[in-house]
């Protein structure tokens, strides 16, 4: 790397440097603090499935070396002149987008996500021509408008997963008008996102079905998180039982999956939900729609407004994140058994406990 400008930091992180997607220690420069930025020591960053899609390239749109994560939870060091919403020693947390155009009808919409200038917290450029860089590092500076601040109280470690896992299955229930209590919703794969669909879904007082491949989670779902009833998508009897009977399904599954089978489960306006990453296209019968009046829908993550509410909404309920804390010299291991779907439900790093000044400037850029 050639000299630090003035005014510019640098920054200790995780980086992936090819498609194999192998994390090793990397070193680089951040932006200089901007009058409406907040830098941002890191505490900690969750570990998202979508995260596996870019360090390996799966969609042809990745970027190295490319430091990872978007679920970061972090303590404000230092702040812009124009910052209003944030002093230092704050708690915050910044998600997956870090900037959008600011003029467009979802920006004045307060829907910043659908922006189509929106610019990733990661694997992207900035306005400055710089790499956007994430979360499994030691600092972040972010513009003010993309912090949130951490409820006081609220466990760093369980707030990580919110910024994108809770905010994801909140952003429909609220935009679909799915928060009234006694509604019927399924949730279809139990893992990161699934498993807060459940908590955040019975917290609203829905009777909630998970529906999964195989029997294995079904005293987890049922026991620990609460969920009402459980179905195993390939038995046909079952899948039958709860046919015409949900008024959503929130489909978190990432890989290609039929949908004919979960169109049958929702009643009469019923809504399939899909929030998996897929890049095979897929099928259905048109009849499964048109007789019912049914709506396959997709939504993104959640705005800024949004994951303020969800934060807001999980302190009150009392709800928290099953995860499990890594340190960052165990990312490579963790991001595998990710891929495996062997995690309870959530892989949190904590970034602020690792060893990572010491590992990262052993290495050479």
């Amino acid at each position: 790397m050639g000299s630090v400008e003035v005014g510019e930091k640098k920054a200790l992180g995780w980086a992936a440097r090819d498609p194999s997607g192998v994390l090793s220690p990397y070193s680089y420069t951040l932006r200089s603090t901007g009058p409406d930025d907040v830098y941002i020591k890191v505490i900690c960053c969750g570990i998202c499935h979508t995260d596996i899609h870019q360090i390996k390239n799966d969609l042809g749109m990745s970027n190295y070396p490319m430091v990872p994560g978007h679920e970061v939870v972090g303590e404000v060091v230092e702040v812009g002149a124009d910052v209003s919403k944030f002093t230092v020693g704050d708690v915050v947390g910044v998600g997956v987008i870090v900037g959008c155009c600011g003029s467009c009808k979802p920006c004045s919409s307060d829907l910043e996500q659908y922006c189509n200038k929106r610019i990733w917290s990661y694997n992207d450029v900035y306005t400055d021509g710089k790499p956007t860089q994430g979360g499994f590092a030691d600092t972040m500076i972010v513009n003010q408008k993309f912090v949130v601040k951490i409820p006081e109280g609220m466990p760093v470690e369980q707030a990580a997963p919110l910024l994108c896992a809770g905010v994801t299955v909140y952003s429909p229930l609220s935009h679909f008008g799915l928060m009234s209590s006694g509604l019927r919703g399924g949730i279809l794969g139990l893992g990161g996102v699934g498993h807060m669909g459940v908590k955040i879904a019975k917290a609203m007082g829905h009777h909630v079905t998970v529906i999964s491949s195989s029997e294995r989670k079904r005293e987890e779902a049922m026991d620990h998180l609460g969920a009402d009833d459980y179905v195993v998508s390939s038995d046909q009897a079952e899948m039958q039982r709860i046919a015409d009977s949900l008024d959503y399904i929130i489909d978190t599954v990432p890989v290609f999956h039929p949908l004919e089978p979960y169109l049958a489960c929702l009643k009469l306006d019923g809504k399939l939900i899909l929030m998996g990453v897929i890049n095979t296209p897929l099928q259905f019968i048109t009849p499964l729609i048109i007789l019912g009046r049914k709506v396959i829908s997709g939504s993104f993550i959640g705005s800024i407004k949004e994951t303020e509410e969800v934060l807001a909404f999980c302190k009150e309920k009392g709800l928290t994140s099953t995860i499990e804390v890594v340190k960052i010299d165990e990312l490579n291991t963790a991001f595998e058994r990710l891929h495996k779907n062997d995690v309870r439900y959530r892989f949190v790093v904590d970034v602020a406990g690792s060893n990572l000044v010491e590992e990262a400037a052993t290495t050479t850029n």
